[in-house]
């Protein structure tokens, strides 16, 4: 059923109310308070995401383990934001976690943003560029020598080759 105001929430989710889909274009992005985020010369470009993208990105969903299209690319390039384009992780800094996402050790600096998870134990990522939801980071796991392990959803990311 659609709303007749577009402006209006479509849904509440537990981390805030959120406007239909379709009303997430740089015009309407709204923050969790109904305000805008982002003073409107700064705002991203949004491009337009399939339902399942959605579902993670804007919604905080996440893609089954082991299926997603990056999980075992070792290829040289930068993984982006699949929602704004924004440069969110180097392939240097991939590793093979065997957690059933692709994970990272470190992000490309000021390009993720940490908060806490809804759940209260786990620590959320998003892009900090358009707030689209990335995975989770978990830290003292020790698989690398930085011992952060960045879970990001395959279908949160674009993969540009080098």
């Amino acid at each position: 059923m659609r709303r007749s105001d577009p402006m209006a929430p479509a849904h509440t989710h537990r981390s805030g109310s959120f406007g239909p889909p379709e009303s997430r274009s740089p015009a309407r992005y709204r923050s969790d308070r109904g305000r805008s985020a982002v003073p409107d010369t700064e705002k991203p470009a949004l491009r337009p995401l399939t339902r399942a993208e959605q579902r993670v990105i804007l919604h905080k969903g996440t893609e089954p383990p082991f299926t997603g299209e990056y999980e075992h690319k070792f290829e040289p390039g930068i993984y982006e934001c699949k929602q704004c384009g924004a440069p969110l992780y180097r392939s240097d800094d991939k590793f093979e976690a065997h957690c059933g996402w692709p994970a990272f050790d470190q992000e490309i600096p000021g390009a993720v943003r940490r908060l806490p998870d809804a759940d209260g134990e786990r620590v959320e990522i998003q892009c900090a560029r358009c707030g689209g939801h990335l995975g989770h980071v978990f830290e003292g796991e020790r698989f690398t020598p930085r011992n952060t392990r960045h879970c990001v959803n395959s279908i949160s990311l674009r993969f540009q080759p080098k």
